[in-house]
């Protein structure tokens, strides 16, 4: 790990903090120069998962135009030998297409847990776990299915579902 475990510890803090920092000036060299050769990143909400520095350079520079305001405030940090931990909250304002949506314009703000691996002193990946829900709700197109907005949608989009929903309805027994 380095100089000592305490030594290789804070040098690991130190570049992901320095990442993060790149990642808010929106500086897509100097970002993957923090990674290895063999770099990935996982978008665990979305089951995506991109290995080597191309596809990693593709998901950052799609991101980076989804929210060209995008911005990290790390609330928290844990650390250990195999890897940094950091707890923040991700926000930005939908100004560009995002996984097929076009821009809303809309803003997000999220918690996010980023898991961060490494190989020798570069970054190996990074794993980001958060609320997709929370995102999809933000730049609204996720309505909570009991709300007034959510149930017109979903007896729209799932008919089906509707109709057994209805069905089971009309067979429950009614208090009396």
């Amino acid at each position: 790990m380095g100089e000592g475990t305490q030594g290789g510890l804070l040098a690991r803090i130190a570049l992901v903090e320095e990442h993060i920092r790149l990642e808010n000036r929106h500086d897509l060299e100097a970002i993957m120069a923090t990674y290895a050769t063999a770099a990935h990143y996982d978008d665990e909400p979305y089951d995506e998962h991109h290995t080597g520095s191309q596809q990693v350079r593709h998901y950052y520079a799609r991101l980076m135009h989804a929210l060209p305001d995008l911005r990290i405030e790390v609330e928290r940090r844990h650390a250990s030998e195999e890897a940094v931990v950091v707890e923040c909250i991700l926000s930005g304002t939908h100004l560009g297409t995002w996984r097929g949506l076009p821009a809303t314009g809309r803003k997000v703000r999220f918690p996010l847990c980023a898991v961060y691996t490494f190989d020798g002193d570069r970054l190996a990946g990074e794993r980001i776990y958060y609320d997709r829900a929370t995102v999809l709700r933000q730049i609204g197109v996720f309505h909570e299915p009991d709300s007034m907005l959510g149930r017109i949608v979903t007896g729209l989009t799932h008919p089906v579902t509707m109709v057994r929903a209805l069905r089971r309805m009309r067979r429950a027994p009614t208090g009396g």
